[in-house]
């Protein structure tokens, strides 16, 4: 839902720094690779019973690195691979994080569960979106730049960011923000679901 308005405030400074990085030859896989460490760093420190505020910032340093890597694209050429390896190491954090707290206290378990269904459901919805708007030639650039079609929805990167770091620094909430939070993962898919056969049932 805030992606959009998110992307015009963060792409202007993240594209100065991605050609400062490209120019001293800095890879945009490399950056992406550099984020997934960052956060699976951030998850582990979760899964040991870390301070969440320890944990805080790597997770936020990852984050960071996932938009520096579209800008270190740009500044030298976006390939599909790129784009493709992005979206596994996203998925991939996405889903360590959960994990890490059902390892932290197994009590998280249902909940942590509830979640990662969620997010398996709501990823497979954009990312079936996206393939059939790339087959039908759709674009658009309302989320940035992207190698992929990105569907607007309640819950988006920025929203998911910002449960992640509330987690940290709120550990013991976990799992009645995994039940709230997954329950709006699954209206968004339900939304972009409604939104697909809108627009692919003719």
């Amino acid at each position: 839902m805030l992606d959009g308005q998110m992307r015009r405030l963060i792409d202007p400074p993240l594209n100065r720094v991605g050609r400062w990085l490209a120019a001293r030859g800095v890879t945009a896989d490399g950056v992406t690779l550099a984020g997934l460490a960052l956060g699976l760093l951030a998850a582990g420190c979760l899964a040991l019973g870390l301070s969440g505020f320890v944990a805080l910032v790597p997770l936020l340093a990852s984050r960071i690195a996932d938009g520096l890597d579209g800008a270190v694209a740009r500044a030298t050429q976006k390939t599909d691979f790129g784009g493709y390896l992005d979206i596994v190491c996203d998925f991939l954090f996405y889903g360590a994080v959960p994990l890490a707290f059902a390892l932290r206290d197994p009590a998280n378990a249902p909940a942590a569960s509830f979640l990662l269904t969620s997010f398996y459901v709501n990823g497979t919805s954009f990312l079936g979106y996206a393939v059939l708007a790339e087959k039908r030639g759709m674009t658009t650039s309302n989320r940035g730049e992207k190698s992929l079609y990105f569907t607007a929805g309640l819950l988006e990167g920025s929203e998911t960011i910002a449960f992640f770091v509330l987690l940290c620094v709120w550990p013991a909430g976990f799992v009645p923000l995994a039940w709230g939070f997954g329950a709006l993962c699954f209206v968004t898919a339900l939304a972009r679901v409604l939104l697909a056969r809108r627009e692919f049932a003719r």
